[in-house]
């Protein structure tokens, strides 16, 4: 299970405000008024410029959509910060708060009346790196001038076992976080948040038999590219990290969780039909 459910009073909380630098001046408004909430609550606040001034904190304060959390989760992750999301952005599936709830949002973190919501994440190593994800991994075909390629050849294993040899346009690899997003798109399903699991699915596959796979997150993917014309994007939560050939990704659960501060809302199908037919508009 993902979802933890249990109560905190924090003592003597360090907070940090982390936003989307492109969207100041609609943030500036509610910025000052929280760190000003924050202090009368006898809470040390900072803001948050990227990951290096992350320690020490307990709490990050995240304005803006789901890029903005996507772009310092996993440097929360590694330093066991929680994150609560406040949406400035156009879909804000992770955020818990619309701007205008920011004072419901600072009272429910120094009251310490709220619910973590552990979330997993992939562990992505290639070419002796490693990489986090809560959202998803990307491997795709390139579409620069110089590496265009029309199709990729990938097979995929898991644990050791062969699942298909995909002729498309990529693989995307999501967890249950990342299933309502990219993977969504592409046909995958929609794994609930309290599922121990992972999603692949084929990029615009050439095959009528290729379709996502749900497996166990315990397992061990292992993609391989079996033929290359160009380069591959190997992309984590919306981001090219690295360009490879013919290297071997594979692709775990991480032992790190991102924890999000939440309200305690179990229904997620509710907050589904919220966002996503709000995204369709």
């Amino acid at each position: 299970m993902h979802i933890c459910i249990k109560r905190y009073i924090m003592i003597q909380m360090k907070a940090g405000i982390y936003y989307n630098k492109n969207r100041l001046s609609l943030i500036e408004r509610y910025l000052k008024p929280m760190m000003q909430m924050l202090e009368e609550y006898s809470c040390s606040c900072t803001v948050v410029k990227d990951g290096s001034n992350l320690d020490g904190l307990d709490v990050l304060f995240v304005l803006g959509g789901d890029g903005t959390i996507l772009n310092i989760a996993s440097e929360c992750a590694l330093r066991g910060i929680k994150i609560l999301g406040i949406n400035y952005g156009h879909l804000g599936f992770l955020a818990e708060f619309e701007p205008e709830k920011y004072v419901e949002a600072v009272k429910l973190v120094c009251d310490g009346n709220y619910v973590v919501n552990r979330r997993a994440m992939l562990e992505i190593c290639c070419k002796g790196k490693t990489y986090l994800a809560l959202n998803d991994l990307v491997i795709q075909r390139s579409t620069g001038l110089q590496n265009f390629s029309n199709t990729v050849e990938l097979r995929a294993e898991i644990d050791g076992i062969t699942v298909d040899n995909y002729l498309s346009d990529g693989i995307i690899v999501s967890t249950p976080t990342g299933s309502t997003a990219y993977s969504l798109s592409a046909g995958g399903s929609i794994l609930t948040p309290d599922l121990s699991a992972f999603i692949m699915t084929p990029i615009c596959a050439h095959s009528l038999h290729s379709r996502p796979v749900v497996f166990n997150d315990n397992s061990v993917l292992r993609i391989e590219p079996k033929s290359c014309r160009s380069a591959l994007n190997l992309v984590v939560d919306g981001k090219i990290v690295d360009v490879i050939d013919l290297e071997v990704i594979k692709v775990k659960k991480s032992k790190y969780f991102v924890e999000f501060i939440t309200r305690g809302d179990k229904d997620f199908f509710k907050k589904l039909l919220i966002k996503l037919n709000k995204w369709s508009k």
